[in-house]
């Protein structure tokens, strides 16, 4: 049974930073890609950053580029969102996500439950 779990929300002041983890079992994690998303009051989930578990290249959305780190530890399955230099338009919950990008996964897509992230101006 695949499981995400995220944890590291919280309530920070602007300017502030977070990490976000996210812990992943019963994927074979080649198989997969690791995301994030987040979804803001009465708007729609956006892409945050992403990273390919097997060789570990990373994509960010456009406003995550220079203030967000996505990263992993292999020996524990998990996932990590460094966010610094955080502002009260990040605030939203936020998902890790696994896509399947090889065969027998391919395009299947698995959700965390969520970890709500509050910046305060």
């Amino acid at each position: 049974q695949v499981r995400l779990v995220e944890s590291g929300g919280g309530l920070v002041q602007a300017g502030g930073s977070l990490r976000l983890s996210c812990a992943a079992s019963g994927l074979t994690f080649s198989s997969y890609d690791i995301r994030w998303y987040r979804q803001a009051p009465e708007k729609e989930r956006e892409f945050v950053a992403s990273m390919r578990w097997n060789g570990g290249s990373t994509n960010y959305a456009e406003f995550a580029e220079a203030r967000f780190t996505i990263s992993r530890d292999s020996a524990e399955n998990t996932v990590y969102l460094q966010m610094n230099s955080l502002k009260p338009e990040d605030t939203a919950i936020y998902y890790c996500n696994a896509h399947g990008i090889r065969f027998p996964n391919y395009g299947s897509d698995y959700w965390g439950q969520g970890t709500l992230v509050t910046v305060s101006s």
